[in-house]
């Protein structure tokens, strides 16, 4: 077989490859195994059986979501600068429409992901838009076979002024956060996974190992996220599934602080 992209149908991550044996994200303890075996789906099949959305969600922030939902369903979120656009996770594909007002909004300028549940379909945007900037932190660099990393970093990389990525682990080994300086968003990966209300209220707030097992944090990896955000400014939290902007700065360290006040658990606070 040609050597193409697969999506895996039960989690959505996308391989390059010829014909994939398995899927490395599903494989992974963080998410749960296919009880009916491995479906991997061509580009072509993805294609032509999804669609998707975009919205403004806030001043120049904008969500791209796919149409039937593809594996975990995540969200694309496009940072529009009139300096270059910045593109953090990516949805799981983008419909030819998709693309087209990525293009009305300026194209993308820099590419980046908190972690293997936001890579989404990052080899489209980078086929379609070839930014000189795709970074993923080096310790994730092991599930990146779908397009191809630009920037590997270390603990900090700034990817215009005001925007940096910051290294905080925990989820996973190379997980990020996109701090938004400017506009006061703290892009967050899986760092807090957020509960939504039918009407995209956020309702409870809580921080996990692997989400799908109930796998709580280590308490060395709790003061590591508490460590790296404690000093940014922000009023919102972004995760690749949820805006929320009720989660500002001292939520988000009091639930940090909480966690470390008993063994490790998982718990879901309410806001």
């Amino acid at each position: 077989m040609p050597l193409s992209h697969f999506a895996c149908a039960n989690c959505g991550f996308w391989q390059l490859h010829f014909a994939p044996p398995d899927c490395p994200v599903c494989n992974d303890v963080r998410n749960d195994l296919p009880e009916d075996g491995w479906h991997f789906l061509p580009e072509a099949a993805v294609r032509d059986s999804h669609s998707g959305a975009f919205a403004e969600v806030a001043d120049g922030l904008w969500a791209f979501t796919t149409a039937p939902q593809l594996g975990l369903g995540g969200t694309g979120w496009l940072i529009v600068r009139e300096e270059g656009n910045i593109a953090f996770e990516a949805a799981p594909y983008y419909s030819a429409e998709m693309l087209a007002k990525i293009i009305d909004l300026g194209g993308i300028a820099a590419l980046a992901s908190s972690h293997p549940h936001g890579y989404g379909a990052l080899f489209q945007l980078q086929r379609e838009f070839a930014p000189k900037v795709l970074a993923i932190h080096r310790d994730d660099l092991n599930y990146t076979k779908a397009f191809r990393v630009t920037a590997p970093y270390d603990e900090t990389l700034e990817l215009a002024p005001g925007y940096t990525l910051h290294h905080v682990g925990g989820h996973y080994a190379g997980q990020a956060a996109l701090h938004d300086a400017l506009a006061g968003r703290l892009f967050c990966g899986d760092m807090f996974k957020i509960d939504q209300d039918a009407a995209g209220r956020s309702t409870h707030v809580s921080s996990h190992k692997a989400f799908h097992k109930d796998i709580p944090l280590t308490h060395a990896e709790l003061r590591r996220y508490r460590e790296v955000i404690a000093p940014l400014d922000f009023g919102a939290v972004l995760t690749p599934f949820e805006y929320a902007p009720e989660i500002g700065h001292d939520r988000a360290v009091a639930v940090l602080d909480e966690a470390l006040s008993h063994p490790p658990q998982v718990r879901r606070y309410a806001l």
